[in-house]
């Protein structure tokens, strides 16, 4: 029996929300909060009678500390799930601190103002010092390592698909199938079609500045970084396709480096069709995907968020959708003194996402594990003191519940290389 703080009502979080209801053996309660209440209610409604999960609303600003505080211990929840913005993962996290609550998220840190003098002093020492320029990295989250160690609390970061699942394919990989990982890499294809000229999959301020960022890869414990989109590759995935994928910088890459430094190479690659590359190279030419505010008839606005409101919102892409997603890792190495490869992937439909609980695949693919890695937090499984990704606990249980919860994994051995 437990119960679970929920902060956010987006798209993921309302997946995450619904598979919370379906395990209500595990979550036998649930508060969702968000700074839109109604949007909690409404979910609220459409779940009771559903589920045996007693669920709970409420309305907050994350960025609130002493708030989420005074939430958290009128609620009392035994973890706290955060699936609201990256740029509240610090609030969020202060406040589990300061209540005394495991805290668990799906995305690492990264600021809402990207000018603000303190974080830009900061991120240009973490570019020279790294090597690599992406405005998002663990490093302010595992700051927080020694607080929760003292605390006796667990912080689980990036229980998502990528990062989250893809990190614990590696683990899996290498408690299973390698006595020595050389080489991986991510691959990431959406083959969904919405039918609109332009919409982002997951939360624009994400997705758009995660893309339009320059690429970046480690090899042999360097980072490499290069243009962005200027690192293209073409895969035949299975149940979707011939795509073209390209090279991006991405978080699980930096987790994966650090806890498992004998891998030689670590890449991550995601598809794009050539009309998402022109619109976004054409909202990225006039302003559009800056963080820094503006003013515009004596109101400030944040250029980015001002298209996030313009954009359909990811949420409502579930009824038009088809297609499939296949995301996965590829892995290179030894095993018994011989060369070895396989890839451990799933395939997701955004149809039968929809009609299970009203979501396109790529939320889903980041609610469930959300779900997941609460679970295992929750039962003890995965609970220890300190902050942690995914691929720092034993894989064994969170595969097995990947299977059970709607994201079924296969292996294939020797598969196509990427080049």
């Amino acid at each position: 029996m437990s119960r679970l703080l929920i902060i956010g009502c987006g798209g993921v979080a309302q997946v995450a929300i619904h598979k919370c209801c379906q395990n209500s053996d595990v979550f036998t309660e649930i508060c969702i909060a968000s700074k839109t209440k109604s949007k909690c209610d409404n979910l609220k409604a459409e779940l009771e009678g559903k589920t045996k999960t007693v669920i709970t609303t409420a309305e907050i600003d994350a960025m609130d500390v002493e708030k989420t505080v005074e939430l958290i211990n009128s609620y009392k929840p035994d973890a706290v799930l955060n699936v609201a913005l990256p740029y509240q993962d610090l609030a969020i996290m202060d406040a589990c601190l300061k209540a005394n609550v495991h805290y668990i998220d799906t995305a690492n840190y990264e600021p809402e103002d990207t000018e603000e003098p303190e974080w830009k002093k900061a991120y240009e020492e973490r570019c020279k010092e790294k090597g690599f320029s992406a405005l998002f990295d663990y490093s302010y989250q595992w700051a927080y390592a020694d607080k929760f160690e003292k605390a006796g609390l667990t912080a689980l970061l990036g229980t998502g698909f990528d990062p989250g699942v893809t990190s614990v394919f590696a683990a899996y990989a290498k408690k299973h199938y390698f006595d020595r990982i050389d080489t991986i890499d991510i691959l990431d294809c959406n083959g969904g079609d919405h039918g609109y000229p332009f919409a982002t999959n997951f939360n624009p301020e994400i997705n758009l500045r995660e893309v339009s960022a320059p690429g970046s890869y480690l090899e042999n414990g360097k980072w490499v970084e290069i243009p962005a989109m200027s690192i293209k590759r073409e895969y035949n995935f299975k149940e979707v396709g011939q795509k073209d994928m390209y090279l991006l910088h991405h978080e699980e890459l930096e987790a994966l480096g650090r806890n498992m430094p004998e891998v030689k190479r670590i890449r991550f690659f995601m598809t794009f069709g050539q009309s998402y590359l022109t619109h976004m190279n054409c909202l990225e030419n006039v302003g559009m995907l800056s963080t820094t505010p503006i003013n515009y008839e004596g109101k400030e606005i944040v250029p980015i968020q001002f298209l996030k409101a313009l954009l359909p919102d990811p949420a409502s892409l579930g009824p038009r959708t088809k297609g499939k997603t296949n995301i996965g890792c590829i892995f290179t190495g030894i095993k018994d003194g011989k060369e070895k490869s396989i890839y451990i992937y799933n395939i997701c439909d955004h149809e039968e996402c929809y009609k299970e609980v009203g979501s396109q695949a790529v939320s889903y693919t980041t609610g469930v594990p959300a779900m997941i890695g609460s679970m295992l937090v929750l039962n003890g499984l995965w609970r220890k003191p300190g902050v942690f990704t995914t691929d720092e606990f034993d894989p064994d249980p969170y595969m097995e519940a990947l299977n059970k919860w709607g994201l079924p994994w296969q292996v294939e051995e020797n598969p196509v290389l990427v080049p």
